[in-house]
């Protein structure tokens, strides 16, 4: 395959979020062969399951762009010791009606920034546990629990010297897992 989309999700809807930095930056650490597409996910109604056989167009939407790509790299916050509502509502929206998941055999990576001590740790796991049952193969290390502070970004966006040789690391892992999931 000559050029790999990747789905990425948001897992905040806040202007000037930390993880939105985060996914932008990252994606410039990647070959030129891999193209980034954040995948809006803060339009969807809350997923009822009386709506599956008429699926809004934003879910459809949602549901193609997941489709479309040869993976998805998930990029979240953690709320409340968990992952957040926004993003679980986007899982569900995409994975229903049932027998019909978008996600199924896309290649998942998983990180996250947040200002406490151990980023966004319990978020991530429970996420993973989520990506499991979706039967998304889900890259296991490096994991990538980042504490904002300064120096993280500069002030161009990119990833600042401390951080910079470490999500080079994982964005390695990361193509490596794509192009064997995609084989």
């Amino acid at each position: 395959m000559s050029e790999f989309r990747i789905a990425v999700v948001i897992g905040s809807l806040r202007r000037d979020s930390f993880n939105r930095k985060l996914a932008t930056a990252i994606a410039k650490l990647a070959p030129p062969e891999f193209r980034f597409h954040q995948v809006a996910i803060g339009d969807l109604p809350l997923y009822n399951q009386d709506d599956d056989a008429n699926q809004a167009p934003v879910v459809k939407r949602l549901k193609a762009e997941i489709t479309g790509s040869q993976g998805v790299i998930f990029v979240t916050a953690e709320y409340n010791r968990s992952i957040p509502g926004v993003l679980k509502n986007a899982i569900d929206q995409a994975s229903r009606p049932y027998g019909q998941s978008a996600w199924v055999g896309k290649p998942a990576g998983v990180l996250g920034v947040s200002v406490g001590a151990i980023g966004t740790a319990i978020a991530q796991q429970h996420l993973r546990n989520v990506l499991a049952y979706l039967d998304m193969p889900t890259l296991g290390q490096p994991e990538v629990f980042i504490q904002a502070k300064d120096g993280l970004f500069t002030e161009s966006g990119e990833i600042g010297d401390s951080s910079r040789a470490f999500l080079q690391g994982w964005m390695d892992a990361y193509v490596a897992w794509v192009k064997k999931h995609s084989a």
